[in-house]
């Protein structure tokens, strides 16, 4: 397994939920919900530069046949724009991920209304727990590294 503070990313339309792991990539906690659109690149590298992360998970929302639909564009997209600042990126299979929030939340008494200011940042521990349970199990990295295009972030 390797080490360092892994930064675990869940994009959506409206909001990015933000989680973290811990230096030995053993447990991803929520740290915070980001608006989508201006500043939210510069407030994820903020963060990332605060508490040292090695890493950015991105979440991959495929379609439940595994093919690309929008939002699997969008999110290559948002990963491509994180790679390009230098920080090693990777994109993971999320599929669920957001249903698997609410549905956590949901059986810990919050309702959609009141949890959506969290809901993001739960997706993001999902798919940042999985991306880590994943590379201990398999000794390998997981997902796929994003190589950063000649595009400027």
């Amino acid at each position: 397994m390797r080490s360092g503070v892994r930064l675990g990313i869940d994009v959506g339309r409206a909001r990015i939920g933000i989680a973290r792991s811990d230096l030995h990539g053993m447990l991803a906690t929520p740290i915070e919900t980001v608006k989508r659109g201006e500043g939210d690149v510069a407030r994820i590298l903020s963060i990332a530069s605060e508490i040292d992360a090695v890493e950015f998970v991105v979440g991959l929302p495929l379609s439940l046949s595994g093919a690309s639909t929008p939002s699997t564009d969008d999110a290559r997209e948002f990963a491509m724009v994180l790679a390009r600042s230098g920080m090693p990126t990777r994109l993971v299979d999320e599929r669920l991920s957001t249903v698997s929030a609410q549905q956590a939340l949901r059986a810990n008494g919050r309702t959609t209304k009141n949890s959506r200011s969290v809901v993001d940042q739960v997706a993001a521990v999902i798919i940042l727990q999985h991306a880590l349970d994943s590379e201990r199990s398999s000794g390998n990295a997981p997902g796929s590294l994003v190589v950063p295009d000649e595009g400027t972030a």
